[in-house]
This record gives structure tokens, sequence and C-alpha cells, in this order.
């Protein structure tokens, strides 16, 4: 956003909300994860104490964020929610990196906490895949004054093992009245693992980065609408789905819009899989009201 369209451009609309006639909560990143996927590329990042300089991957240009300028951005956006600036580490990392990267990411967490001025801030718990590092970054981000959690540095290679291990060491560390945001994670079957153990908010791109691959959710699995199996398939992407696709399109028509690369496609396949994202997470709520989260479990897995 910072980059294309601006953050003039933005403000000039009257924010986000006004800007993607978008009514409902709204969380901004703070350009951490952004800068460590730059990072992959060594010679368009470097990373210091004060911030990160980066290159643009659109023209080349040379920009520098710091935590007050992303905290200042975020504000000037108009998000509800934003996250601290925070140095997300790498995978795999030596102990040492990612001490120092935890570290950095909490010196940064004081400067955005000191810069922050409007909306939710929720501070970024990172230390990769160490129970010691993990334990301290929780220790530190909780007792300080965040509106709220999030835990960084769990999709960026980590097994599924390692995420749950993250979670059982600093979860137990969090305050209880402070919501727990999981950054980068929401596969089906993590859905059910992180809400188990106690996380409440999470973002992930895999409904919308399947869909555009034409792998689409069903129960127990999802399906690949490419496959020729679909062509004269003439039900719905799922029997009993409530979503746009689903009650007007299908199988057949799907396939064949992703076969000749008509934009359709994508947005049928999208509006498919965060429908069906949203009906578990309902089903979720609904049964941990009446306290049978295990057996929804079973069900949907």
């Amino acid at each position: 956003m910072y980059l294309r369209p601006g953050i003039e451009v933005v403000k000039k609309a009257g924010g986000l909300h006004t800007f993607m006639h978008w009514d409902h909560p709204l969380m901004t990143d703070s350009g951490g994860f952004q800068v460590f996927s730059l990072a992959r590329k060594a010679s368009l990042v470097k990373i210091t104490d004060d911030g990160v300089e980066f290159q643009s991957h659109w023209d080349g240009s040379t920009h520098l964020f710091t935590p007050e300028r992303s905290m200042e951005w975020q504000s000037a956006l108009g998000g509800d929610i934003h996250i601290a600036f925070d140095d997300c580490t790498p995978y795999p990392v030596a102990h040492e990196k990612a001490q120092k990267s935890m570290e950095r990411t909490h010196a940064w967490a004081r400067r955005s906490l000191k810069a922050h001025r409007q909306g939710a801030l929720y501070g970024s718990i990172q230390g990769s895949v160490y129970e010691d590092l993990r334990k301290e970054s929780a220790g530190f981000i909780a007792s300080h004054n965040f509106d709220g959690i999030a835990i960084g540095g769990v999709s960026v290679g980590e097994s599924k093992k390692e995420m749950r291990d993250v979670l059982t060491w600093v979860v137990p560390l969090l305050p209880e009245d402070k919501p727990r945001h999981l950054l980068g994670v929401g596969e089906i079957d993590d859905i059910f693992t992180m809400i188990e153990r106690g996380i409440d908010t999470f973002d992930c791109v895999a409904p919308t980065r399947l869909a555009r691959t034409g792998s689409l959710y069903v129960r127990h699995g999802q399906i690949d609408i490419t496959k020729s199996t679909y062509t004269t398939d003439f039900g719905p992407v799922e029997k009993n789905c409530a979503c746009y696709t689903c009650r007007n399109f299908t199988r057949a028509y799907i396939h064949h819009l992703f076969h000749v690369r008509e934009l359709l496609a994508y947005r049928l396949a999208t509006i498919h899989n965060l429908h069906f994202v949203h009906r578990v997470v309902d089903n979720i709520r609904e049964a941990i009201g009446e306290n049978r989260f295990l057996d929804c479990k079973r069900q949907w897995l």
C-alpha cells in the first residue's frame, strides 16, 4: 500500500475503509513480513537497528521503514488494528541470530508504542523455533501496554509441529484479557489447532491463493477443479454449500473458465473458498458455545 497506490492516495480517499468500500474491521501489517519476503533477495534489503532500507520491486527506488514511519503510515491508512514494526526472523536460523532479531523486535516494539497515535496496536512475539526465546519474547510483549498480542514468525517455513510447539510455549504466558492474533496461518487443519490452543484471530492468504490455482475447499480436503474429471460434472463445487458460486454455477462451468483463463474463474473460486472458511469458523464458534469443540473438529477433519 505504501508503494502502490501510495499513502497519500488512500488519505485523499478518506482512508482504507472508504477507498475499498469496506465497513468492517481492518488490520494493517507493519511491513516487517513484507520486508522479510523481499529479503530473500538479499541485495534488495538492508536491516539495521534503526530500521529497514529496501528497494522497490516496482521501480528499484530506495525506501526506509522505521517503527515511527510504520506507525505513521498505518495510522494514515486508517485501519482499526495495527501491528508493531518487527524483525521477522527467517527459517531456518541459528539461535544467536534469532536472539538478535528478537531483541531488535523488542526495541522496535518500544518505539512503535511511543509513536502510535490511534487505533489498536498489537505487539509482535518473535524468537523463531527456540523455546527460551519465544518465552522471553512473550513475557516482554505481555508486559507492555499493547491492546493485543500478535504471534509472528510461524509461517516462514516452519513445520506444523513447530507452529504447534510455539503456541504451546507462548499462549499460557499471555494475558487472558487481550486478544491473541496468529500472523500468516490459516489452513483448515491449522484453524482447529490454533483455536484449540487459545488463538482468537488469524490471517492467511491460503483461501485466495489456492482459489487462483483452481484448488477448492470441500469437506475433508480440496479438489483441483482444473482436472479433466470435472469437464462434465454439473453439480456444485460442494453439495449444501450456500455460497454464491455453488448456488449459481457448476463444477463443469468453473473448470471451463479456468481452462480458457477467464478472470471470472478466480473470482468464483475465491468466493467459494472464503465462504468455506467463514462456515468452518462459524461452526467452531457455535460448537465452543455448546461445549462440543472436539466433536466439531472430528466432523470437519
